[in-house]
């Protein structure tokens, strides 16, 4: 039996989730489409109003809606100090810990090992 084309694309959409392989996403659209239309439609939305309005912060990285994040816009920030992270989820939980008095940054993924950078 030939699976419908939008059916097929909606699988191959999810699949690229980090650890959705194809079974899971082919598990999540049956899902999505006979369970919970209305969680369908406000994940479509949602992932719509993000990708128009969602912009990376001109001084960390991180996402914000702003041009400059709240994070960045915070007068309680140690201007002296900077907290790297990895992605903006990290920089995300160093504020919720309360773990950085500092500015922050985020790098948008793993920098190479030092090892292989050539100069």
């Amino acid at each position: 039996m030939k699976t419908a084309a939008s059916l097929e694309d909606l699988i191959e959409s999810l699949r690229c989730l980090p650890g959705v392989g194809p079974r899971s996403a082919q598990r999540m659209a049956y899902h999505l489409l006979q369970r919970d239309h209305a969680g369908a439609q406000r994940l479509a939305n949602s992932l719509a109003c993000a990708l128009q309005h969602i912009r990376h912060c001109e001084k960390c990285n991180n996402f914000t809606e702003e041009i400059v994040c709240e994070l960045c816009r915070s007068q309680r920030r140690d201007p002296v100090l900077l907290c790297v992270g990895e992605m903006p989820a990290d920089l995300r939980m160093m504020d919720q810990a309360h773990c950085n008095k500092g500015q922050v940054f985020g790098l948008m993924g793993r920098p190479p090992p030092l090892g292989r950078i050539i100069a």
